[in-house]
């Protein structure tokens, strides 16, 4: 077994773990992955403001360094708490599970963890969470699938931000929900603007539903 194999098997162990612990408590955990600056807190604050007040939503916040955006979401009326990785490109299991033992999320709540922002090592990281969120605006290339297909390939729903800007940028949104959906078949594919609110309301159904559904 490689040195990469043996730590991605013990990251493994531990997500199984973190799992179980919010698997007993009926926390749904939600891993939310994207290049950086394509929207993901924007969309969480949005998210938390308007949901929070139903049911207590709790973030994860991964950043390199600063505690930026998780005043935001805090602002915002989400639990939160920071993870900053450093030098690390992503967040493991073993981050997570420290992190959730801080928040000390409320049993059936939700907790979002915006992992760092990057379209490659975050993807090769199980956290324990419920399904994975990818997120990319229409201000990056519709070719991001097929430049990283592992992230798409392990998304359960990818959502396309910044739909406020398709007059003002080139990009194909059928091409790349396509080259989406040849990596994972029947992907739910979500255009919205976080900012102006367009298409937020299926995002919130995909939540809702995401939550019913047996683990």
């Amino acid at each position: 077994m490689t040195l990469d194999q043996k730590v991605l098997a013990h990251n493994d162990d531990l997500a199984g773990r973190n799992r179980a612990w919010l698997g007993e408590r009926g926390i749904v955990a939600l891993n939310v992955m994207s290049s950086p600056g394509s929207g993901k807190t924007t969309l969480l604050e949005r998210t938390a403001a308007d949901l929070s007040a139903g049911s207590p939503i709790s973030v994860i916040e991964g950043d390199q360094e600063t505690l930026l955006d998780a005043r935001r979401l805090s602002a915002a009326g989400a639990r939160t708490v920071q993870v900053n990785t450093g030098t690390g490109c992503h967040l493991d299991a073993t981050m997570v599970a420290r992190a959730l033992a801080a928040l000390e999320p409320p049993d059936g709540s939700t907790v979002f963890v915006e992992n760092v922002g990057n379209l490659v090592c975050p993807a090769l990281f199980d956290l324990g969470e419920r399904a994975r969120v990818v997120l990319m605006s229409v201000t990056e290339g519709a070719d991001k699938p097929l430049k990283y297909p592992h992230m798409f390939r392990g998304a359960d729903v990818l959502l396309l931000n910044k739909i406020d800007l398709l007059p003002h940028v080139d990009f194909d949104m059928t091409a790349c929900r396509d080259a989406a959906r040849r990596l994972r078949p029947g992907l739910r594919v979500l255009p919205v603007s976080a900012t102006r609110g367009d298409g937020l309301a299926a995002w919130y159904d995909w939540l809702a539903e995401t939550r019913r559904a047996p683990t």
